[in-house]
């Protein structure tokens, strides 16, 4: 299984930005898929995560402004991000756990500042 996040970038305070990870190999129906992040000499923590079945799950801090999908078929999961702050800045990483295994993504930097 590999994963492949994609989309991040630059944006100002209150701006928005999508990420994308691709997953391929060989994908279980059953799954829970996620997104987490690391900001500059903080520890990894959770932003989001979605099972197969489509039940979310949000950090308090993104409650009302990221927005975390799946399209199955295309074996993608995004993140919406909305209204973004100064402290979302983070390196996201998608995350994805099936038959008891888990697997990361490299990570795409996401920095918001004016």
């Amino acid at each position: 299984v590999q994963l492949q996040a994609s989309g991040g970038g630059l944006v100002q305070p209150g701006g928005s930005l999508r990420l994308s990870c691709l997953a391929s190999g060989s994908i279980s129906s059953i799954n829970v898929m996620g997104w987490y992040r690391q900001a500059p000499g903080k520890q990894r923590e959770l932003v989001a995560t979605i099972f197969s079945g489509g039940t979310t799950n949000y950090a308090d801090s993104v409650k009302g402004r990221f927005t975390i999908s799946r399209d199955a078929a295309k074996n993608t999961l995004y993140l919406q991000m909305n209204r973004l702050k100064p402290e979302d800045t983070a390196v996201y990483y998608c995350n994805l756990r099936q038959y008891g295994r888990e697997y990361w993504g490299q990570g795409t930097l996401v920095t918001v500042s004016s």
